[in-house]
């Protein structure tokens, strides 16, 4: 098996972690977007958390299929055509990306006084979802 091949598969597996990534955050965000409507939060509210949640999730999961590209194009028989169309895609989800993040986080990034990723995003709206619920719980023992 040459080293170009053995490459090759790992940015098949980036591709699929990103997709999955992807996949798998939208199951969170829908699942804390029916837990704050079952906390009687209202729909805006669950509306806003689901978006920000699927959003993060997105953004999560573009950074790593950007990984991905970089992968497949660094170590494969480099030509124009190719830097050509990496340059494009990165471009593309650069956008997407900053496009996501603008509107979860109401300020573009580099105005923001925290860097945060999407993958820290995605853990803050699950933290909160955790903290909302404990709230909850205890409100109902007293």
């Amino acid at each position: 098996m040459d080293l170009e091949s053995v490459f090759t598969d790992v940015a098949v597996v980036f591709e699929a972690i990103g997709a999955t990534t992807m996949v798998v955050g939208f199951v969170i965000a829908l699942v804390l977007g029916i837990r704050s409507l079952q906390r009687r939060e209202g729909g805006q509210t669950a509306f806003s958390v689901l978006r920000n949640t699927l959003g993060a999730a997105i953004l999560l999961g573009l950074e790593v299929l950007v990984a991905a590209d970089l992968i497949r194009t660094i170590t494969s028989k480099p030509s124009i055509e190719d830097a050509l169309i990496l340059g494009i895609i990165v471009l593309i989800r650069t956008v997407l990306s900053m496009s996501i993040q603008i509107e979860i986080e109401g300020v573009v990034p580099w105005r923001r006084a925290l860097l945060r990723s999407g993958g820290q995003l995605l853990g803050d709206a699950v933290a909160r979802d955790a903290a909302a619920t404990a709230a909850t719980k205890a409100a109902a023992r007293d």
